[in-house]
């Protein structure tokens, strides 16, 4: 994120608050003057009326000045958060899984919400209070000055000791945010962490120790809170004692010279006047320096994560291979053949800091119809399969191509748009049974969403809802069944029509009817396009058309489940564990 190509856009509400600021600083600077020129009118028995009206029309005016830049301000801050969040949410959507996974959870919140807040302060207030400040600060000086610079050299003194202090402590506060803010952001996430998983916490009878651990978080987050506090709060007090002592001098020295004739009553009247004027701006001026310390903190923050590593296609992401489409020629004179649904040819891949490959020199052609197992030992690298079609991550080496296109080729939208799937948690969102359904596909009519509804074998469960498809679910699908919601996400994957579908243990939460009923559903569907389901249990296999035998990241077999029982071990020894217990059920 730019955080200058962001402010310059938009300059136009910050630029004209600040414009309005300085007039009301203008404003503001002429009233000593005329409350003197008052003062010498009482004095020399002259008429009173215009310059009392002088004085309240140029009251009124800092009064509507100050209004408006407020306002404009304010909405030049709100902007600009919006901007940073619209930014920060689009990125991190786009993020690469594997950048997004390395993050927690509470600090991406942390950042996005409070963080951008904090920012929004440095970026519209804090610098328009400097500025207005700034030139208040040296408005004054200058007429002080101009008034009698005796004066102002004892002013100087006194405040410039107490300014010296508080640009100290303005460095100290930054450096204190930044702290806080990081133990803000442990303590988002070590809530997140537990919330969670409430029910393993309950189950464990950890609610205790977890209380007691996010409390030592959240006391952290106190502690140097309170340091950000107890060192912003020595800010006003530091410019309030140079101001005091250096009241106290001008007044004394100031009636001195007035009692002997050296000074008008009238400039003494202003220059204390100014005095007071003075001290407001150069307070608010330190206040500002302390804010855009914090502010800074957090825009570091905030850009740090609006750094995220983005897919393809997004933002500064770009691919590194080739963008090339890579089709299957059909022999010359040949009438062409549709291409195969999914190819994988000499795919390497390895996750990030892995000493060994994830997958290893795969390669396999699927059709364009049928169902294909892939089966292997937990680790060989079958969800990392899945993955690499939808393209949450990139091979290292070798090619996938999608009806003989190279995925890498394709845009993203048109290549997820293709494929459907089905993750093993089947995850949905808050929201109605309608929503999630319809989540690909928010335009599918009612005989589309029916007809799914009942290849997931659902249209009983539904039927039996108080709302039915308008009933509300909770976070992450409560109200539902775990079978249930992985019915519905896979009704949710079939009512786009995908050419592939990609199942993740897609039976892993069903019961036997609901199994039965979703193996028909899934031998129909593969009629229609490729199903490529990760499967642990033997009755997904047996009806495949083709298994894959994936083990230490390696294809070491594939055939059919009379095939592989022949001639291969691994697919023997994972198949034999669940036919032992049946047959010994079965005698």
């Amino acid at each position: 994120m730019n955080i200058g190509a962001l402010v310059r856009r938009h300059r136009l509400l910050p630029g004209a608050g600040v414009l309005l600021g300085l007039g009301g600083t203008a404003a503001t600077l002429l009233q000593p003057l005329l409350i003197g020129d008052l003062i010498e009118a009482v004095a020399l028995d002259h008429s009173l009326t215009w310059p009392i009206l002088l004085i309240a029309g140029l009251f009124l005016l800092d009064a509507v000045l100050a209004a408006t830049h407020f306002y404009l301000i304010g909405r030049a801050g709100e902007n600009i958060v919006l901007d940073m969040r619209t930014t920060l949410t689009g990125r991190l959507l786009h993020s690469r899984i594997s950048a997004f996974h390395r993050l927690e959870h509470g600090d991406v919140f942390t950042r996005t919400v409070a963080d951008t807040s904090l920012a929004r302060v440095a970026l519209s207030s804090s610098v328009s209070q400097l500025v207005t400040s700034a030139l208040s600060t040296v408005g004054c000086v200058a007429v002080m000055a101009w008034i009698d610079w005796r004066l102002l050299l004892v002013t100087a003194g006194c405040l410039g000791a107490a300014s010296a202090v508080a640009l100290g402590l303005a460095r100290a506060v930054r450096t204190a945010a930044v702290a806080n803010r990081t133990d803000t952001s442990d303590f988002g996430s070590g809530l997140l962490r537990v919330l969670g998983a409430l029910t393993t916490v309950k189950a464990s009878r950890a609610e205790r120790r977890e209380a007691e651990r996010i409390g030592r978080l959240a006391d952290a987050a106190r502690v140097s809170g309170i340091r950000v506090t107890r060192l912003s709060a020595l800010l006003m007090p530091s410019m309030n004692v140079g101001t005091q002592v250096s009241l106290a001098v001008v007044i004394a020295w100031g009636m001195a010279r007035t009692a002997t004739g050296e000074l008008p009553i009238e400039d003494l009247t202003a220059f204390i006047m100014y005095l007071f004027y003075l001290v407001s701006p150069l307070v608010t001026l330190f206040l500002s320096l302390g804010e855009l310390q914090q502010g800074r903190a957090a825009i570091d923050r905030v850009k740090e994560l609006a750094e995220i590593e983005t897919e393809d296609g997004y933002g500064d992401g770009e691919t590194s291979r080739t963008r090339e489409a890579v089709t299957t020629a059909a022999p010359a004179g040949a009438a062409p053949e549709p291409p195969p649904a999914v190819e994988f040819e000499g795919v390497v891949f390895s996750h990030s800091g892995a000493e060994v490959p994830t997958l290893d020199g795969i390669s396999f052609t699927l059709p364009r119809t049928g169902v294909t197992a892939v089966v292997g030992p937990s680790g060989a690298g079958k969800t990392t399969l899945f993955q690499l079609i939808e393209r949450f991550h990139t091979p290292d080496r070798g090619s996938i191509r999608l009806a003989g296109t190279d995925t890498a080729a394709l845009p993203l939208d048109e290549l997820r748009s293709r494929i459907g799937l089905v993750e093993q948690e089947a995850p949905l969102m808050r929201g109605t049974v309608r929503e999630n359904l319809t989540y690909a596909r928010p335009d599918a009519d009612e005989a589309e969403i029916a007809e799914a509804v009942s290849a997931a074998h659902l249209t009983e469960v539904i039927a039996g809802l108080p709302a039915g498809l308008d009933t509300r679910l909770g976070e992450a699908g409560t109200g539902l069944s775990g079978g249930q919601r992985q019915r519905l996400a896979i009704a949710r994957a079939l009512l786009t029509r995908p050419e592939v579908l990609l199942l993740d243990e897609a039976t892993s939460h069903l019961d036997s009817d609901s199994e039965e009923a979703l193996r028909r559903a899934i031998a129909d569907i593969g009629t229609r396009c490729q199903v490529l389901t990760i499967a642990h249990r033997l009755t997904t296999t047996i009806d495949a058309d083709r298994i894959l035998v994936i083990e230490d990241g390696r294809l070491r077999a594939h055939g059919s489940h009379a095939e592989l029982m022949d001639r291969d071990a691994t697919y023997r020894r994972l198949a034999g564990r669940q036919l032992a217990p049946a047959a010994g059920a079965a005698s």
